[in-house]
């Protein structure tokens, strides 16, 4: 027997067919997510994107419907813009809350799909619901998502704990698990949409954009980073955002050297929300691993070794199959923690 994992994102969804041994034998993917029913209010461009990429990966790996055991899939599709709004566990929570509070789902309505579908829950910050204020604003979050990632993560890489997941995508996500395997809550940045926002919405953007066919993918100067550092801390995120246009009109700079300042300064604007671990009583002696694209996690190493002095275990996960594994494994790992087989 298959199972199906469903990886369902803002903008794109994936579906992966898996064998018993946990082989990946399809994947299929199509450009429809969250965002989709965001937009037009309604479920129905999302419903119908998901379940014809979940055929698709079925005819890619030859398997009929009556090979598949269940589908599984945690993220966003357990938003209130997603399949279905499933509540989060609360903090601190482990593999095996994950897997005991798995939500079975099979309705028409839903998922019209005739397959078994359990939803993965997200994890939310503890706090006190009756007395919260606007005040304590600031030790609130949630994830959708990043718990399955790290299910994959402490099965596959065994990372020393405890261990600060640092997921960089539209978001920056800073997750922290105890010695104990425990997930004890997260701190979200919006690190990625400013990044977009700046590059198409503001004048900095032409500053920032290649005009020579440089390919940048490689490029890092700690020079540069160590200026976008200095003046973040110095003059504030906002007016270094400035900045790159200073440096494109008035100093002989190339676009690429512009555009990895800008990507420095949102990073040391990042690490100031680790200042919270404390206060969250998140670990703040832990080895770290960074997920995203090599470039950007390179930027991150460096901000951590050299400019708040970490010197323990940093693992980067940069490959977009190794990141994806991660999702994979985990949904595998905690359906089998819940006592199902495929």
């Amino acid at each position: 027997m298959h199972l199906a994992t469903i990886d369902c994102g803002t903008t794109n969804s994936r579906v992966y067919v898996v064998n018993g041994e946990g082989e990946v034998r399809a994947r299929a993917s199509r450009k429809v997510g969250v965002r989709d029913t965001a937009i037009s209010g309604s479920r129905d461009t999302l419903k119908k994107g998901l379940e014809e990429t979940f055929f698709e990966a079925l005819e890619q790996a030859g398997v009929g419907l009556d090979e598949v055991a269940f589908a599984i899939s945690a993220g966003m599709i357990t938003s209130e813009i997603g399949l279905l709004e499933i509540p989060h566990l609360w903090a601190p929570a482990g593999l095996d809350d994950l897997a005991h509070n798995l939500k079975l789902v099979r309705d028409a309505s839903v998922f019209s799909v005739d397959i078994p579908f359990y939803f993965i829950r997200g994890i939310k910050n503890r706090y006190e619901p009756g007395s919260a204020r606007i005040r304590d604003v600031g030790v609130l979050d949630f994830m959708r998502g990043e718990e399955a990632q790290i299910a994959g993560l402490l099965v596959i890489h065994k990372p020393k704990l405890p261990v600060t997941l640092v997921v960089l995508s539209s978001h920056t996500k800073f997750v922290a698990v105890d010695e104990g395997g425990m997930i004890l809550g997260s701190i979200t940045t919006l690190s990625g949409q400013v990044y977009e926002a700046i590059v198409k919405e503001t004048s900095i953007g032409k500053s920032i954009r290649g005009d020579d066919g440089f390919d940048d993918t490689d490029y890092f100067r700690t020079e540069v980073v160590d200026a976008a550092y200095h003046w973040v801390t110095e003059s504030g995120f906002l007016r270094s955002m400035l900045m790159p246009r200073f440096l494109d009109t008035l100093l002989n700079t190339r676009w690429y050297e512009r555009k990895l300042f800008v990507e420095a300064a949102i990073a040391s604007e990042d690490l100031r929300a680790i200042t919270q671990f404390e206060e969250l009583g998140f670990p703040t002696e832990t080895s770290f691993v960074l997920i995203g694209n090599p470039r950007r996690c390179a930027i991150y190493e460096y901000l951590f070794r050299e400019k708040r002095g970490m010197g323990g275990q940093i693992i980067k996960i940069t490959g977009a199959e190794e990141i994806d594994s991660l999702s994979i494994m985990g949904c595998i790992h905690l359906a089998r923690r819940a006592g199902l087989s495929f």
